[in-house]
């Protein structure tokens, strides 16, 4: 049998481990389609990753040309004439535009992240994953919460989850005219609470109310799952003061924790001789490193796309959180009250 020379193989493996390394160093090319709030924050942290340079921004207001120039990078109205220069891209453009967008960007070979959620339509986030998977693409979704550094503590510590109850409430923003809370803000919480329970879904039971807009600005849920846990969801965007919070009731433990904020508490019961003469509970602060979720989420995109992610090949549970939703919108439906009629 013909042996391959030592040197040889010495040579062959330094060729090999450049190459990796060549790929890995290089930068992807990134372009943010849609300035608005998000977009541009996109931008801003696009524009400070070591291992991406941001070449483009996209919007159909050609006003937004002004945030291009600022940070020096070229802007145009249409992302077609991006497709042949980019590597990655951020879709932050309203919820009815991802699908079109998403499938044309994948379509052109460009890994993508969606701002969420995926789409409006089920079908539609299955064509998008389905294409994903064809052309071995990261499909990403911007769940912001899932990098929070409280939450990724609380995974750590979360068990036995027997109730939970979520409050995401803030002010009205005109920018937001095409869903309601349930797409808008309860989606986020929707993905959190089946990444916490992991549980097939057993009844949803829900009720919104439109004040200011034809959409649910108000919404609350209540979801069983198999397993007996149960889930308590509110979204609001008519309150003056923003609240974002998850409370976590398991068998030995409460733990609350406040999104904003980054921090998060835990409640046990005390040991055994001072809850029999007392019933104390403990409170203990839990540690947490605190980090900016937007740039770790991106990083977290980029890293798919070189390395290979959990989250971006593709993001299956984004699906699942949006078909979560729609369910509610259609139990909101249903408990809507009806119309009296005259006799």
């Amino acid at each position: 049998m013909y042996q391959i020379p030592f040197y040889d193989t010495i040579h062959r493996f330094y060729a090999i481990y450049l190459v990796d390394v060549n790929t890995l160093m290089k930068k992807l090319r990134a372009a943010v389609i849609g300035i608005g709030h998000l977009g541009k924050e996109h931008a801003r942290v696009y524009h400070g990753l070591s291992n991406v340079e941001l070449v483009a921004l996209c919007d159909v207001d050609k006003t937004k040309a002004e945030k291009a120039e600022s940070i020096g990078v070229k802007f145009t109205t249409d992302f077609h004439d991006l497709l042949d220069s980019i590597d990655i891209a951020s879709v932050a453009t309203p919820t009815t535009t991802h699908f079109s967008i998403a499938k044309e960007i994948l379509n052109a070979g460009v890994h993508v992240l969606i701002e969420k959620p995926i789409t409006n339509r089920l079908e539609e986030a299955d064509e998008l994953i389905e294409l994903a998977k064809q052309k071995n693409l990261t499909l990403q979704v911007g769940h912001l919460e899932r990098y929070n550094a409280g939450l990724r503590r609380i995974e750590q510590i979360a068990r036995n989850i027997r109730f939970i109850e979520v409050h995401r409430l803030g002010p009205f923003t005109p920018r937001i005219a095409d869903c309601g809370v349930v797409l808008d803000l309860m989606i986020h919480d929707i993905d959190i609470v089946l990444q916490l329970v992991k549980s097939e879904i057993e009844s949803i039971d829900a009720i919104g109310i439109n004040v200011l807009t034809p959409f649910e600005d108000i919404a609350n849920v209540r979801i069983k799952f198999k397993n007996h846990a149960i889930a308590d969801l509110t979204a609001s965007r008519l309150t003056p003061e923003a609240q974002r919070k998850i409370r976590i009731f398991q068998e030995d433990a409460y733990i609350s924790l406040d999104y904003v904020a980054q921090s998060a508490q835990i409640f046990r019961k005390a040991s055994l001789p001072a809850a029999l003469f007392g019933g104390k509970i403990s409170r203990e602060q839990i540690d947490i490193q605190k980090e900016e979720p937007l740039k770790a989420e991106l990083e977290d995109f980029a890293h798919s796309v070189t390395r290979g992610s959990l989250n971006g090949k593709p993001d299956v549970a984004a699906r699942d959180a949006l078909k979560v939703a729609l369910q509610i919108l259609e139990s909101i439906k249903a408990n809507a009250p009806q119309p009296l009629h005259a006799s």
